[in-house]
């Protein structure tokens, strides 16, 4: 009787494909504090994510220059999905009390969630940059030559705009108001806000979160705290998507 599937050779398992003991390493806290781990683990999961928000933004921008919307709209989709869960999480940070939170916090000093360098990467890929950041954020060489990059290369609006062109530069209250001819154009417009819109959405919820838990002490990193993070809720990456509104 032939081996089922899979079981030939055996010198592959879900551990070791997945590197689960390796995985499982890395959460070392600075304190003894309980919900030290529970921290950990909730950041990085978000980095985990982030680096696939990343792969599939840069697959849409990929497809959009190559005329391929409907597979552009398929890893805008994925990347709206990802970042639902994203604002979901921020449930589970919040089962933490303000004193559990605190008797850790001090130890963390002066790492941030604002020296995330993916989270930079997406607001430059989807078209909010801002070079000031490279200079602010405590990053490894590596890490500064791939914001570099991202400011450099084309974003996902600068992406648009030449797929726009391609077709004869309609204006986007056009496209809007036209979608028998400009279905698609539409449809893509109307994925790349529902990024933004989630996005914004994150943004908000993360606010609340960091208030609830620290009130208006400064941030880690030596900011404002939730006075600064307020200063970034009116933050969008395709601001004229949302102007267009007004003009229909």
């Amino acid at each position: 009787m032939g081996s089922r599937f899979g079981e030939e050779g055996r010198q592959l398992s879900y551990g070791s494909y997945l590197k689960i003991p390796e995985l499982l390493d890395l959460q070392k806290g600075l304190s003894h504090e309980h919900d030290e781990l529970l921290f950990i683990v909730a950041h990085q999961v978000y980095e985990l994510w982030f680096k696939v928000v990343l792969f599939e933004l840069e697959a849409a921008r990929d497809r959009i220059d190559r005329d391929d919307i409907f597979f552009a709209r398929h890893h805008l989709m994925r990347v709206h999905t990802i970042e639902r869960l994203l604002v979901e999480q921020i449930e589970v940070l919040e089962t933490m009390s303000p004193q559990d939170f605190l008797a850790f916090r001090s130890k963390l000093a002066p790492a941030s969630g604002f020296q995330s360098v993916q989270f930079r990467e997406i607001e430059f890929l989807s078209g909010l940059k801002n070079p000031k950041y490279l200079a602010r954020i405590e990053a490894t060489p590596e890490e500064k030559q791939r914001l570099q990059r991202r400011l450099e290369e084309p974003s996902l609006a600068d992406a648009l705009d030449a797929l726009i062109a391609r077709r004869g530069s309609p204006s986007l209250v056009e496209i809007f108001r036209d979608r028998e001819h400009h279905g698609d154009l539409f449809d893509l417009c109307e994925e790349l806000l529902d990024h933004d819109e989630t996005f914004a959405h994150w943004r908000a919820r993360h606010v609340l979160m960091v208030e609830r838990q620290i009130g208006s002490k400064p941030g880690t990193g030596g900011s404002t705290g939730v006075q600064y993070l307020r200063s970034t809720l009116a933050k969008r990456f395709y601001p004229q998507l949302w102007e267009v509104r007004s003009q229909l």
